[in-house]
């Protein structure tokens, strides 16, 4: 048994734990691809072509993509443990060491009524934020469903603030939460983050800047400090304190880790959602996709992309493929593929990063298709913390432009994916015939999935150019 506390792996092997429930995910859909899981023996470097192919086996057949996210949540919360007892009994309240009560923050400023966007030293709105829309549509930024969605809500102002609704943001410190412009907007939310005195402090500072209301859970019981609260540790306090708020509960994950505590995170929240959902069934679910993982792209994003690798240079592409054995500058897409597949995943960023994506998208598809009102959408790549401080994949963002795709940073990447999080709790838009379909629906990619060569195959070169912009 593992020597951590809270929700664990079985054992200390996460390795051990993903290849597990990847397999159990495909059993029933793809049995072949179920039992090449089981016998792959390089697990770290092979992973890849296994996520790619879990993504595979539910395109064109609903039954069989909503059979792999069933089957992949049911065996990793059989996997999963809190202390000695099986996940879903721990957070329904067996194991409750900590008890909550509520601290409320009143912000002092005046709500913003206007959306508005800051991008590049500038804070965009009006006809402003609606040519920047274009501009990124016509570049294959963002999607016609997104610019469509966004400017939905900036002629909807009153939705800003989300009347009626609390929204739970877990992680409420990350750069791509929606915490800041929520509070600007004068929405209520709840504030879960650890409770360090310098992350608590810094959530105090911007809830009483605000134009919010923000609530924190604090403490009744000893240990630790008075507010915040340990997702990993904490849960099943974090799970009966959030049952007893009143109104409808949006519950975003926004956590983030490193290594396997990302997919112990990405546990407890998904243990914690289905819990809410089962004793309040108004819970509504956010969740923001990577851009760095595999989708089912639509037509029109192909076509975009198959008409760019037409207009590039053979002259350029032809040597380096030769080169490096066909292995850099492959052509994105087929001519023609309805959907694509737009395989993103980075080698850099690991197996454990893959699978606690893949469950938020799992829960997702399980929750959209039992009725759940559910926002997930795909963010773009951004100037992140976690992401700039890997070498390799800081240098392949600051050369990403020379292949068609933006890096955003994070204050424009938070408010678009919070207006996309406005829009799909209000505008009351019907579930798509497949899962992937409701994954590209309102996708802020940022050019990956219209980029005229495979991710992959161009990433290399793209730090090779980042390295000198960087040094520059």
């Amino acid at each position: 048994m593992s020597a951590l506390e809270g929700v664990t792996f079985p054992s200390d092997s996460s390795t051990s734990a993903a290849r597990t429930v990847m397999a159990d995910a495909l059993r029933k859909a793809d049995p072949v691809g179920a039992r090449a899981i089981e016998n792959e023996t390089n697990w770290r470097r092979n992973y890849l072509a296994h996520f790619r192919r879990s993504v595979e086996a539910g395109v064109g057949e609903a039954a069989a993509a909503h059979s792999i996210a069933a089957e992949g949540l049911r065996s990793a919360h059989g996997l999963m443990r809190f202390d000695d007892l099986p996940l879903d009994e721990a957070v329904r309240g067996s194991a409750l060491k900590q008890a909550f009560h509520t601290r409320t923050v009143e912000g002092t400023a005046e709500a913003e009524t206007e959306l508005t966007i800051p991008y590049r030293g500038e804070r965009l709105g009006g006809a402003a934020l609606v040519g920047q829309l274009e501009t990124w549509v016509a570049a294959g930024v963002i999607t016609r469903s997104a610019a469509d969605a966004v400017r939905t809500v900036q002629d909807n102002p009153q939705w800003l603030r989300l009347e009626g609704d609390t929204v739970v943001v877990l992680g409420a410190g990350a750069e791509m939460g929606p915490l800041r412009a929520l509070l600007r907007w004068g929405a209520q939310v709840v504030a879960l983050d650890l409770p360090r005195a310098d992350v608590q402090e810094r959530l105090r500072t911007l809830a009483t800047e605000s134009a919010g209301r923000t609530l924190v859970p604090a403490r009744i019981l000893t240990n630790g400090d008075d507010t915040g609260a340990d997702l990993l540790t904490e849960l099943p306090g974090i799970a009966h304190w959030l049952g007893g708020l009143d109104g409808r509960l949006v519950v975003g994950n926004y956590c983030y880790a490193d290594g396997a505590t990302h997919v112990r995170l990405s546990m407890a929240a998904d243990a914690l959602v289905e819990h809410l959902v089962d004793e309040r069934d108004d819970t509504a679910l956010a969740f923001l996709a990577t851009p760095t993982d595999t989708f089912a792209v639509p037509a029109e994003e192909v076509r975009f992309s198959n008409e760019l690798y037409s207009s590039r240079s053979r002259l350029v592409r032809t040597p380096l493929r030769l080169a490096s054995g066909g292995r850099l500058l492959q052509r994105h897409y087929p001519p023609g593929a309805d959907p694509g597949i737009c395989d993103a995943l980075v080698p850099q960023q690991g197996p454990n990063y893959a699978l606690a994506k893949r469950i938020q998208r799992w829960r997702a598809t399980t929750s959209r298709a039992a009725g759940t009102t559910v926002s997930l959408n795909v963010a773009p790549a951004t100037r992140t913390r976690s992401v700039v401080k890997n070498k390799a994949l800081a240098a392949a963002y600051a050369g990403s432009h020379r292949f068609g795709v933006e890096i955003f940073d994070p204050a424009t990447s938070n408010t678009l994916m919070a207006a996309l999080l406005v829009h799909d709790l209000r505008a009351g838009a019907a579930p798509q015939a497949e899962p992937w379909q409701d994954e590209a629906v309102n996708a802020a990619h940022g050019g990956l999935w219209t980029a005229a060569y495979d991710p992959r195959s161009a990433l290399g070169l793209a730090a090779v150019l980042g390295i000198g912009a960087l040094r520059g």
